[in-house]
């Protein structure tokens, strides 16, 4: 009667313990409006049969107009990670992460799924595996991209960067380690014609930084139109404060230089 006794108890508290366990990446909460834009998305996903840069296009075109919202994923070293799916405002790699995902999916649970691995490294929901650099989606799991840059053009610069150290010794994401990353952009007046007619339509455009631990400050994607090549970004740019379409050649001189990563 004892041994049954202690049997259930232990049965108990095993029971406890697996409900207690949280899950790889327990289902984010999901507001009405962004759940009916994932519904409409994964719709346009599955209108007809396009390439990846033309996919990225028409799923990349359904944002324009939103809102821009700086900082928009939640955790720290020191406040656990939530994975945030919220389409009514975006920052431009909560953007990125977005399209990327959605051009993947046919699903919402694969939309989430897809999500986590884009943001985050080896799928896992925490602040020390998000890829929190533009770069990363060519060097760390899943590989989201790969980086053409050195190939469109002679004047390219080839630097090795040493992703969140800060000049002053410090570290601008205190508990993320510090990368030694190598990498390569193409000056901004080296940004022509003939590097732009390499270009597809879906590529994603990174601008690069000469300022120490960081390789980008702000990341869009690469479309051509009618009028000419654009630069698709949630732009934090007094005058927009939305997602954009910005003239790329015109873009392109406000900033050190361009990083291009190529989606697969």
């Amino acid at each position: 009667m004892n041994a049954a006794r202690g049997i259930a108890r232990i049965l108990l508290i095993l029971t406890a313990l697996v409900i207690a366990l949280p899950s790889a990446h327990a289902a984010p909460a999901i507001d009405e409006v962004t759940a009916r834009k994932i519904d409409e998305l994964l719709a346009v996903r599955g209108e007809q049969a396009r390439s990846k840069g033309e996919l990225i296009e028409a799923l990349s075109s359904r944002f324009l107009g939103t809102p821009y919202g700086a900082n928009m994923l939640i955790g720290s070293a020191n406040r656990p990670e939530e994975l945030v799916v919220d389409f009514r405002r975006v920052d431009c790699f909560t953007y990125l992460d977005y399209v990327e995902a959605l051009s993947r999916s046919a699903t919402r649970d694969e939309f989430t799924a897809n999500l986590v691995e884009t943001r985050y490294a080896g799928g896992a929901v925490d602040f020390r595996a998000r890829k929190h650099f533009f770069t990363d989606w060519a060097a760390t799991p899943r590989i989201a991209a790969t980086d053409i840059t050195g190939a469109l053009s002679p004047a390219a610069v080839a630097v090795t960067k040493h992703l969140n150290a800060k000049a002053d010794g410090g570290q601008y994401l205190p508990g993320v380690p510090v990368v030694d990353r190598p990498m390569t952009f193409i000056p901004s007046a080296a940004v022509d014609d003939a590097v732009v007619s390499q270009l597809r339509t879906g590529d994603y455009l990174g601008a690069y930084t000469d300022q120490a631990g960081l390789d980008v400050t702000h990341v869009g994607i690469f479309v051509m139109t009618p009028n000419g090549p654009v630069f698709r970004n949630a732009s934090s740019l007094a005058e927009n404060i939305k997602v954009v379409d910005s003239p790329l050649f015109d873009y392109a001189r406000t900033v050190p230089g361009l990083i291009v990563l190529r989606p697969r």
